[in-house]
């Protein structure tokens, strides 16, 4: 029997990545010392991280999320965002389990390709 993977533990495999590429944690969902996110736009994410003046967003995506249509705008409308100030890209860090990869990649295949460039796609547990 394979035990459930918590949202809460996808969470914490995708902090992980950030920690890894130097991001520091801003602020991420079922955190115990660290505010939720605020939404960007109208879209929620999981976790928000900083490394120098450079920021990078989570967002972790599941079977449900991909059998939605609404889906390719939020990625399209997260992977466009620029910060305030020095107008400098936000990479969008999508979570998303292992089995549901190629599906992820036949998704944005459907975005430009400045906003491809600015995804990073991390491979989770199912």
């Amino acid at each position: 029997m394979k035990k459930m993977i918590s949202h809460k533990d996808r969470v914490d495999k995708l902090i992980n990545h950030f920690w890894k590429d130097g991001y520091l944690t801003v602020s991420r969902k079922h955190g115990q010392y660290l505010p939720s996110p605020n939404p960007i736009g109208k879209y929620d994410v999981d976790a928000i991280g900083k490394y120098k003046k450079k920021y990078v967003i989570g967002l972790i995506l599941n079977k449900e999320d991909l059998d939605n249509p609404k889906t390719l705008n939020k990625i399209k409308y997260l992977s466009s965002r620029n910060t305030k100030y020095s107008s400098s890209k936000v990479k969008l860090f999508l979570g998303v389990p292992g089995n549901l990869l190629e599906k992820v990649r036949d998704l944005l295949l459907q975005l430009p390709s400045e906003n491809v460039e600015n995804i990073k796609i991390v491979t989770l547990p199912e």
